[in-house]
């Protein structure tokens, strides 16, 4: 299925592994020249040789701490300077550390608001501003299931990803005329280096295997498996295709079935 965003351009941040990087292969699957960042410049470097070789995509690869708003004001002015514009934006970031609500100081909280929603903030910022001149744009928001089913173990996350669905559909109301949608996407357990980090700390927690972990996380997962880092990608690129035009102000999950609500 074509997507009609062939020679779009993207830029799409914590691009050098796990979802950000599913997210930007998938993009480039569809023939849209990327700007992808990362903190790793090494790795950050390899996602770009390894997209350019495998889809013959423009990639343009950057280092950018996303809490950092003078570095988000850099990669702006790169993006335009090599691409002149941006049509698809896909916000993104490392999740904060795991831990239950009383482990954490109120300057814990304060990181972690900085990384998930005012990184989310500043990017829209930054690159909103000329979708709204080309009268085109997709913006995705990447948070997680905590925001309508929040997990124990992970307060600063349930508590730092609400306020990007707050944004997002605020967001959407204001620029949908502009033929600009946005979205916030809210996967599960979607099996990335982060996931993988979260098995292995509760398997030292809790004194059981690595197995033993991922089954005991399978059993509030009806599809009883992980989600796939391609899928995830893929769902992300139907959202920022012509395709998509009609949905905004969304949060979307991709669970396997694990939120339990109606709404």
């Amino acid at each position: 299925m074509d997507l009609k965003i062939k020679n779009k351009i993207a830029v799409v941040s914590a691009a050098s592994k796990g979802l950000g990087k599913a997210v930007a292969e998938a993009l480039a699957a569809e023939g849209v020249k990327l700007a992808i960042c990362s903190r790793d410049k090494t790795r950050i470097d390899e996602t770009a040789e390894y997209l350019k070789a495998t889809y013959h995509v423009d990639v343009l690869p950057l280092v950018c701490d996303v809490t950092d708003q003078t570095g988000i004001a850099l990669l702006k002015e790169k993006v335009l300077e090599h691409f002149g514009a941006c049509h698809i934006l896909f916000t993104n970031a490392g999740g904060p550390p795991p831990g239950k609500v009383e482990a954490f100081s109120g300057e814990d909280y304060k990181k972690a608001l900085d990384l998930n929603l005012i990184s989310t903030i500043n990017l829209v910022n930054a690159f909103l501003p000329t979708m709204k001149q080309q009268q085109w744009g997709r913006i995705l928001a990447s948070a997680s299931v905590t925001v309508k089913q929040p997990i124990p173990t992970l307060a600063l996350s349930n508590v730092s990803r609400v306020g990007v669905v707050a944004y997002i559909k605020s967001l959407a109301l204001e620029v949908a005329a502009l033929n600009i949608t946005a979205n916030v996407l809210a996967p599960g357990y979607i099996m990335t280096e982060r996931v993988k980090q979260l098995l292995e700390d509760r398997s030292k927690k809790e004194g059981i295997s690595y197995d033993k972990a991922q089954e005991a996380i399978l059993e509030g997962i009806p599809a009883k498996k992980i989600g796939a880092p391609a899928d995830f990608g893929a769902f992300c690129a139907f959202l920022a295709s012509e395709y998509a035009s009609y949905i905004t102000g969304e949060t979307i999950l991709m669970d396997g079935g694990m939120y339990k609500g109606l709404m």
